[in-house]
């Protein structure tokens, strides 16, 4: 299978473009391609495009874009994950897993017991990073639209916009304490907002906050996940409850 590469920007069959500064090292330094060596090309609308590498000038790639095909690999599930905060590379990990699992969109959240505190342009680029984990994680997945990131936002904050969730969304709350288990839910009528907590938890207002909004707890089985766990393991449950595994 050709190597994928994400593109941002346009792409038109049969037009040659200059890729970008990341995609260019790897595809030069660390693939090692040569000029007529197949690519596929992805930009986040839903198509991927045959490609070739056509020449190379200093650290610059040229790549001649073929013919355009249609690939549905998204879920039938639009899942929108709200994960708090967790440290270093827990958050990277469940970037990367949320977005091979088919996740729609994610949203960094600042709660009570995150162990991270992120504001201004510490934010920025954590989230830039965050956007860049996805990305990758679409190039490996085959997945050929990139969900978005979202700012880091207070979870309260979040849980007070009308839109956070949806009006009709199905809202979950991973919980510990939860008496109820996904497969005891209905299949739901339209999107699912899945919320999940820092390393220490929600705090118990916040769990509160939560369910005032419509957020349901719900329990991942008798055993108590990792943060870095938890939404992965309810992501991959709910595709084989009602999305496409």
């Amino acid at each position: 299978m050709p190597t994928r590469v994400f593109f941002s920007g346009v792409l038109r069959p049969h037009f040659e473009y200059r890729l970008p500064s990341r995609q260019a090292h790897h595809v030069a330094r660390v693939l090692r391609l040569a000029p007529g060596d197949a690519l596929t090309l992805f930009n986040g609308d839903g198509a991927e495009y045959d490609a070739v590498v056509a020449r190379f000038a200093g650290d610059a790639v040229t790549v001649k874009v073929g013919d355009a095909r249609n690939c549905a690999r998204e879920s039938p599930l639009e899942i929108v994950l709200g994960q708090a905060l967790s440290s270093g590379e827990r958050m990277d990990y469940t970037v990367q897993k949320a977005v091979e699992l088919g996740v729609a969109a994610i949203h960094p959240l600042a709660a009570a017991r995150s162990v991270v505190r992120l504001d201004g342009e510490r934010a920025q680029k954590r989230v830039a990073h965050w956007q860049a984990v996805a990305v990758s994680a679409c190039e490996q997945s085959g997945r050929n639209r990139v969900p978005p990131v979202a700012p880091v936002t207070e979870l309260a904050a979040w849980l007070a916009r009308p839109a956070a969730a949806g009006e009709s969304a199905l809202r979950l709350l991973l919980s510990p304490g939860g008496k109820t288990g996904l497969r005891d839910l209905p299949r739901p009528a339209a999107s699912i907002v899945l919320l999940a907590g820092p390393e220490g938890g929600f705090t118990p207002e916040e769990e509160a906050a939560a369910r005032h909004c419509g957020f349901a707890p719900v329990r991942l089985g008798p055993r108590v996940l990792r943060t870095e766990t938890a939404a992965v393991a309810a992501l991959a449950a709910l595709q084989a409850l009602w999305g496409d595994f």
